[in-house]
């Protein structure tokens, strides 16, 4: 099979086309052949050297059909989806034609909509449904700050919060992304940066806060929602340092929430893929509930060029790329 490996860590040329064996079935796995696979920031990490694991192939994510399952969980020609279990982490993971991936992290989704949008779902909105509905508790006419709305990450937050009858309320670092989030239901955008918690008139009104910028302005997330409030840190578009001095016990707001979401316990036992939605949120998507189609689609020949897009930030949305 054609694969996409990591020959040496740095920039983008480090990812050369080889061929390799293609995976052989083995019990509690299911060997895809992968039609579509999603684009993180994660693999570009990766492929710097930057990830504390990493495997020759990169990859997180992918859709495509069954090609062999020996314990017969799915059925050969299903169509499914497939995240985490080590994916690119510790087994080779979707940048190739084929990928063997643990039951435990597939999910079938039979649709009619075509493999790119099928690929944008997968990473991006079961992380998403799972901080809103799990983590956040999130319910109908409460309101809820989603910083760092724009990524990719937030796009589907806000479509699935202002499709469950939410108030939103989006931050961006740019003006000029206000009109893209109101477009998408958002009832006001605000300028992302340092002290939002003492410019914010809803502060400590908002119910809870999704916080995709990370340790940055964790601490000021926590001085924004009410009493009984949830903040849930999900992302870390303000970088990977720790949280600056911090200390729970003169910092922390009294009687607020703050949890944590990372997709890669997806498929632990207490974290089961089949606990989200996925067929559901396709659904929605082919019916218009969710604008959810990718911003940009890339050929398989054409990595460098998706790999320099996500590193200069110019993807404004999800990426995918065709594996044709």
């Amino acid at each position: 099979m054609r694969a996409i490996v990591i020959k040496e860590y740095g920039p983008v040329e480090g990812l050369v086309y080889q061929e390799l064996p293609e995976p052989t079935a083995e019990a509690g796995h299911v060997v895809i052949e992968i039609k579509a696979f999603g684009l993180n920031h994660a693999e570009m990490h990766m492929r710097r050297g930057e990830w504390a694991e990493s495997m020759p192939v990169p990859g997180i994510e992918c859709v495509g059909i069954v090609k062999s399952c020996p314990g017969g969980e799915f059925n050969i020609g299903q169509k499914v989806a497939a995240l985490m279990g080590g994916l690119g982490r510790t087994i080779n993971g979707s940048y190739a034609e084929y990928t063997k991936v643990r039951i435990e992290n597939v999910v079938s989704i039979e649709s009619d909509l075509p493999w790119e949008v099928l690929a944008a779902l997968p990473e991006t909105y079961a992380t998403a449904w799972t901080c809103l509905f799990r983590n956040l508790e999130i319910k109908t006419g409460q309101t809820l700050l989603i910083r760092g709305a724009t990524s990719s990450f937030g796009q589907a937050a806000i479509n699935m919060a202002v499709n469950a009858g939410v108030k939103v309320i989006a931050t961006t670092r740019s003006k000029e992304r206000f009109a893209m989030l109101e477009s998408l239901g958002v009832t006001r955008c605000e300028l992302e940066g340092s002290g939002l918690s003492t410019r914010l008139p809803d502060t400590k009104r908002i119910d809870a806060v999704l916080d995709l910028v990370g340790n940055s302005v964790v601490m000021d997330s926590l001085n924004i929602v009410r009493r009984g409030g949830r903040v849930c840190l999900a992302g870390w578009l303000g970088g990977l340092d720790p949280i600056p001095d911090c200390n729970p016990l003169l910092q922390m707001a009294s009687g607020v929430y703050l949890t944590f979401f990372g997709s890669f316990v997806f498929g632990e036992p207490q974290f089961p893929l089949s606990d989200v939605p996925l067929q559901d949120i396709a659904r929605d998507v082919a019916e218009g509930r969710y604008v959810a189609r990718p911003s940009r689609v890339f050929h398989f020949n054409e990595i460098h060029e998706a790999h320099r897009v996500m590193e200069a930030n110019q993807g404004k949305g999800k990426m995918v790329v065709l594996v044709d």
